[in-house]
């Protein structure tokens, strides 16, 4: 390692080895093509604001994009030739490509963004780029680490590695994303699936550096006026995920396992006995074999522990309740169908091109080459036998792959070139089979490692093996917003905590709880010898978990619009306060509290013992979301909590949609929505909107099979005025509406609310107003004085 690297540093230093000339240059296919004396270099654009760079230097193997969605259009952009420099031009980036040599500047007009300093540079097996840095940027990126929000100054190793137990610290994780997002407004992505590093101003203070054991020669810069159209503009190129099944945004009973079918029986109806909703079971390993190790790679049921998994699965579904199969990419020569992998010739091969065999964790095993068309036929039909058992969704795990020995040769090269693409290759495996197995039903595809973009197959990650444990606890918020800007935004983590733990934590594991209602997924699962569901704990815990999940139900209107923004702008769920002023580059550094959308600032509570928590308010007013209590912002506040709440806010001129609490969103409906509106004098216009569709359609938004519901408000002369306007029907849309309406922060004695100039009665308790109103025309206007 030390030796590639060295030699690396040494070439580059050298300045001179890859000094290349640009011989000509044309459009081609939408693209420009440039000829220099080391090969073509093809620039390619995607939306407005996103150029990919593909050098392509004689006799350097390429390998093909992960990166980039194979459905992203190109965008042709306007060229121009000023004799020394070439100008590229789209929308809100703009590429400057010197000739002699061959250098690129991208600008957002006027504005330098980020230059190449060295370029390219190729030697051997070791291949990559040098990038200038200002003095001022900070950098997000990498993926998942736990080393602080802005990653300037640091060494990042590039290899999806496993990181059991990890606590406040961990350098090396699941997901080591090739990418970084500059406070300049610019992304730049390296497409390259090669183990490899990034030093960003580490060894040389103003210097990115990418390294990589081969691989494309290959990147991608994305610009923004803000940070969100630069996340807009990136995922126009990387891909957008698509809507998930609205069932996957519910509540999960989860661990490391359920061992028979009478468990997992015997946990449902725990559930409801309890009164918890339900909407999925998760069912580990022990489904396919009934210990650890010895059967990873059968993936068919243990009759003996699972008689009759059809009807389980059917009878889970009557109820709302999805079934969740976990599978993982490793065959064990032990295993009922090595033979058949190997006769399929479906797994990675050895120098000899036979099936490469190595010892991990749970045996002596292969590994599926999902980057072959005969693994992926063999490994897609076994998703195909089990969806016949109505299984409803997929969990990929130890996709990394956990282990990944360099001489395993796969359909696309070494270990080492394609390692950091084998989850991304694996979800794109299931998530296109399901399409055309289910073409009706959304995909659900948990995994635990990918790649720049993976989030176009649907992939829904999560942080891993985390401890459990307070310290485990701490570092969420980080993982859930890097993976979240990179368009990664259904990161989420095990709730309570996965590994170890002696006893059982109450506090902690209720705060773990609380959380998880403001993240994207709310699963929790642990190893087993201490319960990860709340049903199995002292009734206190019950208590106050029941309250904290069904108030995840309450606000699946907003949750589920969440994800609408999401699949439509590739805007994470989970933003950082760096959002509310792009001025103040010390935002960035803010791991401890995110807003959750726009109208929510979350802060989780993540020390035993807490009577209260240090937040930094952004500038306007907000509102204690359980209180009501009224801060002004721009000031360091300490909140107060209970064992019963959390930091949670709300931003004035906030509109809240809400529903009533549901048993699992097999019964969810709108037909009766609590429309919650934060006033405040300051705001004199306000704007939101709903998002509804029937949760399943995997065609609903290019179909136009859904509605949208707008929320405006209008304050002056102390009249406040309400615009309630409804576009768009699907299949299975409430006929009208009933809506409650709650005015926060009411603090006049009395109201007059009127509609269509007919007066509604209202009521005023604890300065909150409240009133009822039919929704059952296109727009409705109420004004209130």
């Amino acid at each position: 390692m030390r030796q590639w690297i060295f030699a690396f540093v040494c070439l580059v230093g050298s300045g001179s080895a890859l000094a290349t000339q640009v011989v000509s240059h044309k459009l081609v296919d939408e693209q420009l093509l440039i000829e220099t004396d080391n090969g073509p270099v093809l620039v390619s654009g995607y939306g407005n604001g996103a150029m990919a760079v593909h050098y392509q230097p004689k006799g350097v193997k390429q390998l093909p994009s992960f990166a980039i969605d194979e459905q992203a259009p190109i965008v042709q952009g306007e060229l121009s030739d000023d004799g020394d420099v070439l100008h590229y031009r789209l929308a809100e980036i703009r590429a400057e490509i010197q000739k002699s040599p061959l250098q690129f500047r991208f600008y957002q007009n006027d504005k330098l963004l980020v230059a190449e300093e060295a370029g390219l540079v190729s030697h051997d097996s070791v291949r990559g780029f040098r990038f200038a840095l200002n003095d001022e940027e900070k950098l997000i990126g990498g993926g998942q680490r736990v080393v602080g929000m802005d990653r300037r100054g640091m060494r990042l190793p590039l290899y999806n590695k496993a990181s059991y137990g990890y606590t406040t610290h961990a350098e090396q994780m699941y997901f080591g994303l090739s990418a970084v997002m500059s406070t300049n407004k610019y992304a730049l992505v390296f497409d390259n699936s090669a183990s490899g590093w990034m030093d960003l101003g580490k060894t040389e203070a103003n210097i990115l550096q990418f390294e990589a054991k081969g691989g494309r020669t290959a990147y991608l810069v994305a610009a923004g006026h803000n940070y969100p159209s630069l996340i807009e503009n990136l995922t126009e190129a990387t891909g957008r995920q698509p809507l998930p099944p609205r069932w996957a945004l519910g509540n999960y009973a989860s661990r490391f396992g359920y061992r028979s079918e009478q468990q997992a029986r015997e946990t449902v109806a725990k559930f409801i006995e309890e009164d918890f909703p339900l909407d999925a079971i998760v069912l580990d390993l022990y489904w396919f074999g009934a210990d650890i190790k010895g059967h990873m790679g059968n993936l068919a049921w243990d009759r003996k522990a699972w008689p009759n998994p059809r009807k389980m699965i059917r009878d889970f579904s009557d109820l709302g309740i999805n079934t969740v199969l976990i599978t993982e990419p490793f065959v064990l020569t032990s295993s009922k169908r090595w033979q058949q992998a190997v006769d399929a010739k479906a797994l990675a091969h050895d120098f000899a091109g036979k099936p490469k065999t190595f010892d991990f964790y749970f045996g002596n095993t292969g590994l599926i080459d999902v980057f072959s068309q005969s693994g992926q036929e063999w490994f897609w039909g076994i998703y195909q036998e089990l969806l016949k058992d109505g299984v409803a969704g997929w969990w990929g795990d130890l996709g990394e792959p956990e282990v990944h020995p360099h001489d395993a040769i796969h359909a696309l090269g070494s270990a080492d070139e394609i390692h950091n693409a084998y989850g991304h290759q694996w979800a794109k495996l299931v998530f296109e089979g399901l399409q055309q197995a289910q073409p009706d039903k959304r995909p659900m595809i948990m995994m635990r490692s990918g790649f720049i973009g993976s989030q176009r197959y649907g992939m829904i990650p999560w942080t891993g093996d985390v401890s459990r444990s307070w310290d485990g606890l701490k570092p969420q918020v980080e993982l859930a917003l890097q993976m979240g800007l990179l368009g990664l935004g259904y990161t989420h983590s095990d709730l309570g905590g996965f590994a170890g733990g002696e006893q059982f934590d109450a506090e902690m594991y209720t705060r773990w709880m609380q959380y998880g209602v403001f993240q994207p997924v709310y699963r929790p699962h642990a190893q087993d010898n201490i319960a990860p569901e709340p049903v199995f704990h002292d009734q206190q815990t019950k208590d106050i978990v029941r309250r904290y999940v069904n108030l995840r139900y309450q606000l699946m209107p907003y949750l589920y619009t969440l994800a609408y923004e999401n699949s439509t702008s590739g805007m994470p769920l989970m933003r950082p306060l760096m959002f509310s002023d792009e001025t103040d580059l010390s935002l960035v550094d803010n791991k401890d509290a995110y807003f959750w959308g726009d109208a929510f600032l979350v802060a989780p509570v993540v020390e035993a013992g807490a009577k209260s928590v240090a937040i930094d308010l952004p500038k306007g007013v907000w509102f204690d979301f359980f209180t009501n209590v009224r801060f002004n912002g721009g000031q360091a506040i300490d909140m107060p909590v209970s064992i019963d709440t959390i930091p949670v806010l709300v931003k004035a001129g906030s509109f809240i949609p809400m529903v009533a609490v549901q048993h699992n969103t097999k019964d969810y409906t709108s037909a009766n929505l609590e429309l919650h509106y934060y006033h405040d004098d300051s705001v004199r216009k306000a704007y939101d909107f709903m998002y509804e569709d029937d949760g399943v359609n995997p065609k609903a938004i290019a179909q136009g099979q859904y509605q949208l519901l707008e929320f405006k408000a209008d304050y002056a002369h102390q009249l406040l005025t309400l615009h309630l306007h409804q576009n768009g029907d699907y299949m299975g849309a409430p006929k009208s509406r009933q809506v409650t309406v709650t005015i926060h922060n009411w603090n006049k004695q009395q109201a007059q609310v009127t509609l269509s100039g007919k007066t509604l009665d209202s009521r005023i308790e604890q300065g909150k107003l409240m009133f009822t109103l039919p929704w059952n025309q296109a727009e409705q206007v109420i004004s209130i004085r």
